[in-house]
């Protein structure tokens, strides 16, 4: 199971166990009052999306579907259309607040908007790239933002030879193996209101930053950051200070959770859909699993959890989940189960 850090919510294996008896009621009370989340069950979460219409089809979610990930409508309508609904409220707070502040300080402190920007987090195989994508589509339907803009941080990895040369490429994913001060410079840049900010792109298929390729976001309403490790807080320098992180900048964080033995068995599921698709194709990093047995294949997948997805995941990931607005809390079968939000 993934650790639960201090002050998170209970782990989600806490809400499968016998109804509590009477005696165990006013302590539970007592707990759901000095947390610093609400928690909710799925209905209670989608009877908030209120008269918030569905603004996709079934075939707009389907491409936006991770591959492995089990979504569809009523999962879009029951989860991530009450999310898109809170989360323009946010902007419309954020805008109104922008304005108080504009009026104390007078004139010269008027301020431009700036982009709201929303952090996604978790695991690797978890769905966390399908959640940044469904937000992306359904926040740019409402008019008050149509613009919004998703990046992930895998453009941030550091180049495979970079890794190589400091002895890291058995750690990609961990913190250690990004360019993180370029990371947050993208993002500090951005959330400051530049015309145009750009950052590196990252192949999949090739497994590393393509040379000379830049993804360039042009002032968005709101800005998405995917990836394992954006809710991390920052490293003190090398003088001992602190400095400002990643998650400094967000306005808005949500933290894709689930059981960890539920991921692992996601990620083996992933991999052997990807060995059937996209790890044929010749220029493929990953080509050679497909030219193996399967069990061959597997013991792969197996050996790569076990020493660099599963420790990342319990040293550098899970341990974040607190520190987001917002967990989604999936089920077995990849639908979200229960929330915790923040309270203010």
């Amino acid at each position: 199971m993934n650790a639960t850090p201090a002050g998170a919510p209970d782990d989600p294996a806490a809400h499968n166990g016998p109804v509590p008896t009477t005696t165990e009621q006013p302590q539970q009370r007592r707990r759901a009052d000095t947390s610093p989340f609400v928690d909710l069950t799925r209905a209670e979460w989608s009877a908030l999306r209120e008269n918030t219409p569905l603004p996709l089809t079934a075939e707009e979610v389907e491409r936006v579907r991770g591959l492995g990930d089990v979504i569809d409508l009523d999962e879009v309508r029951d989860i991530y259309l009450p999310l898109s609904r809170l989360l323009n409220l946010y902007v419309g707070a954020t805008g109104s607040l922008r304005g108080a502040l504009n009026t104390f300080l007078g004139e010269k402190g008027t301020q431009r908007g700036t982009p709201f920007v929303i952090g996604v987090a978790g695991s690797v195989a978890v769905g966390k790239s399908t959640t940044a994508r469904l937000l992306k589509a359904l926040l740019a339907r409402w008019p008050e933002h149509p613009r919004v803009e998703l990046v992930t941080t895998d453009g941030f990895l550091l180049p495979n030879a970079e890794l190589h040369a400091r002895g890291l490429m058995s750690r990609k994913g961990f913190p250690e193996s990004y360019d993180r001060r370029a990371l947050t410079r993208f993002v500090a840049a951005v959330k400051a209101g530049k015309d145009e900010v750009s950052a590196p792109v990252y192949s999949h298929l090739t497994y590393d930053i393509v040379p000379g390729e830049r993804l360039t976001v042009h002032r968005p309403d709101i800005l998405i950051v995917e990836g394992l490790n954006v809710l991390q807080p920052a490293l003190p320098g090398k003088d001992g200070r602190t400095r400002v992180g990643l998650a400094d900048f967000f306005d808005f964080s949500v933290y894709v959770d689930a059981r960890t033995e539920d991921i692992e068995r996601w990620y083996y599921e992933r991999f052997r859909k990807l060995r059937a698709t996209a790890f044929q194709d010749p220029s493929s990093y990953f080509r050679r699993y497909t030219e193996v047995s399967e069990e061959e294949a597997m013991d792969y997948a197996r050996r790569n959890w076990r020493t660099i997805n599963q420790p990342n995941l319990l040293e550098n990931v899970a341990p974040t989940r607190g520190r987001s607005n917002l967990i989604l809390r999936k089920g077995p079968d990849h639908k979200v189960q229960r929330l915790s939000l923040r309270k203010l």
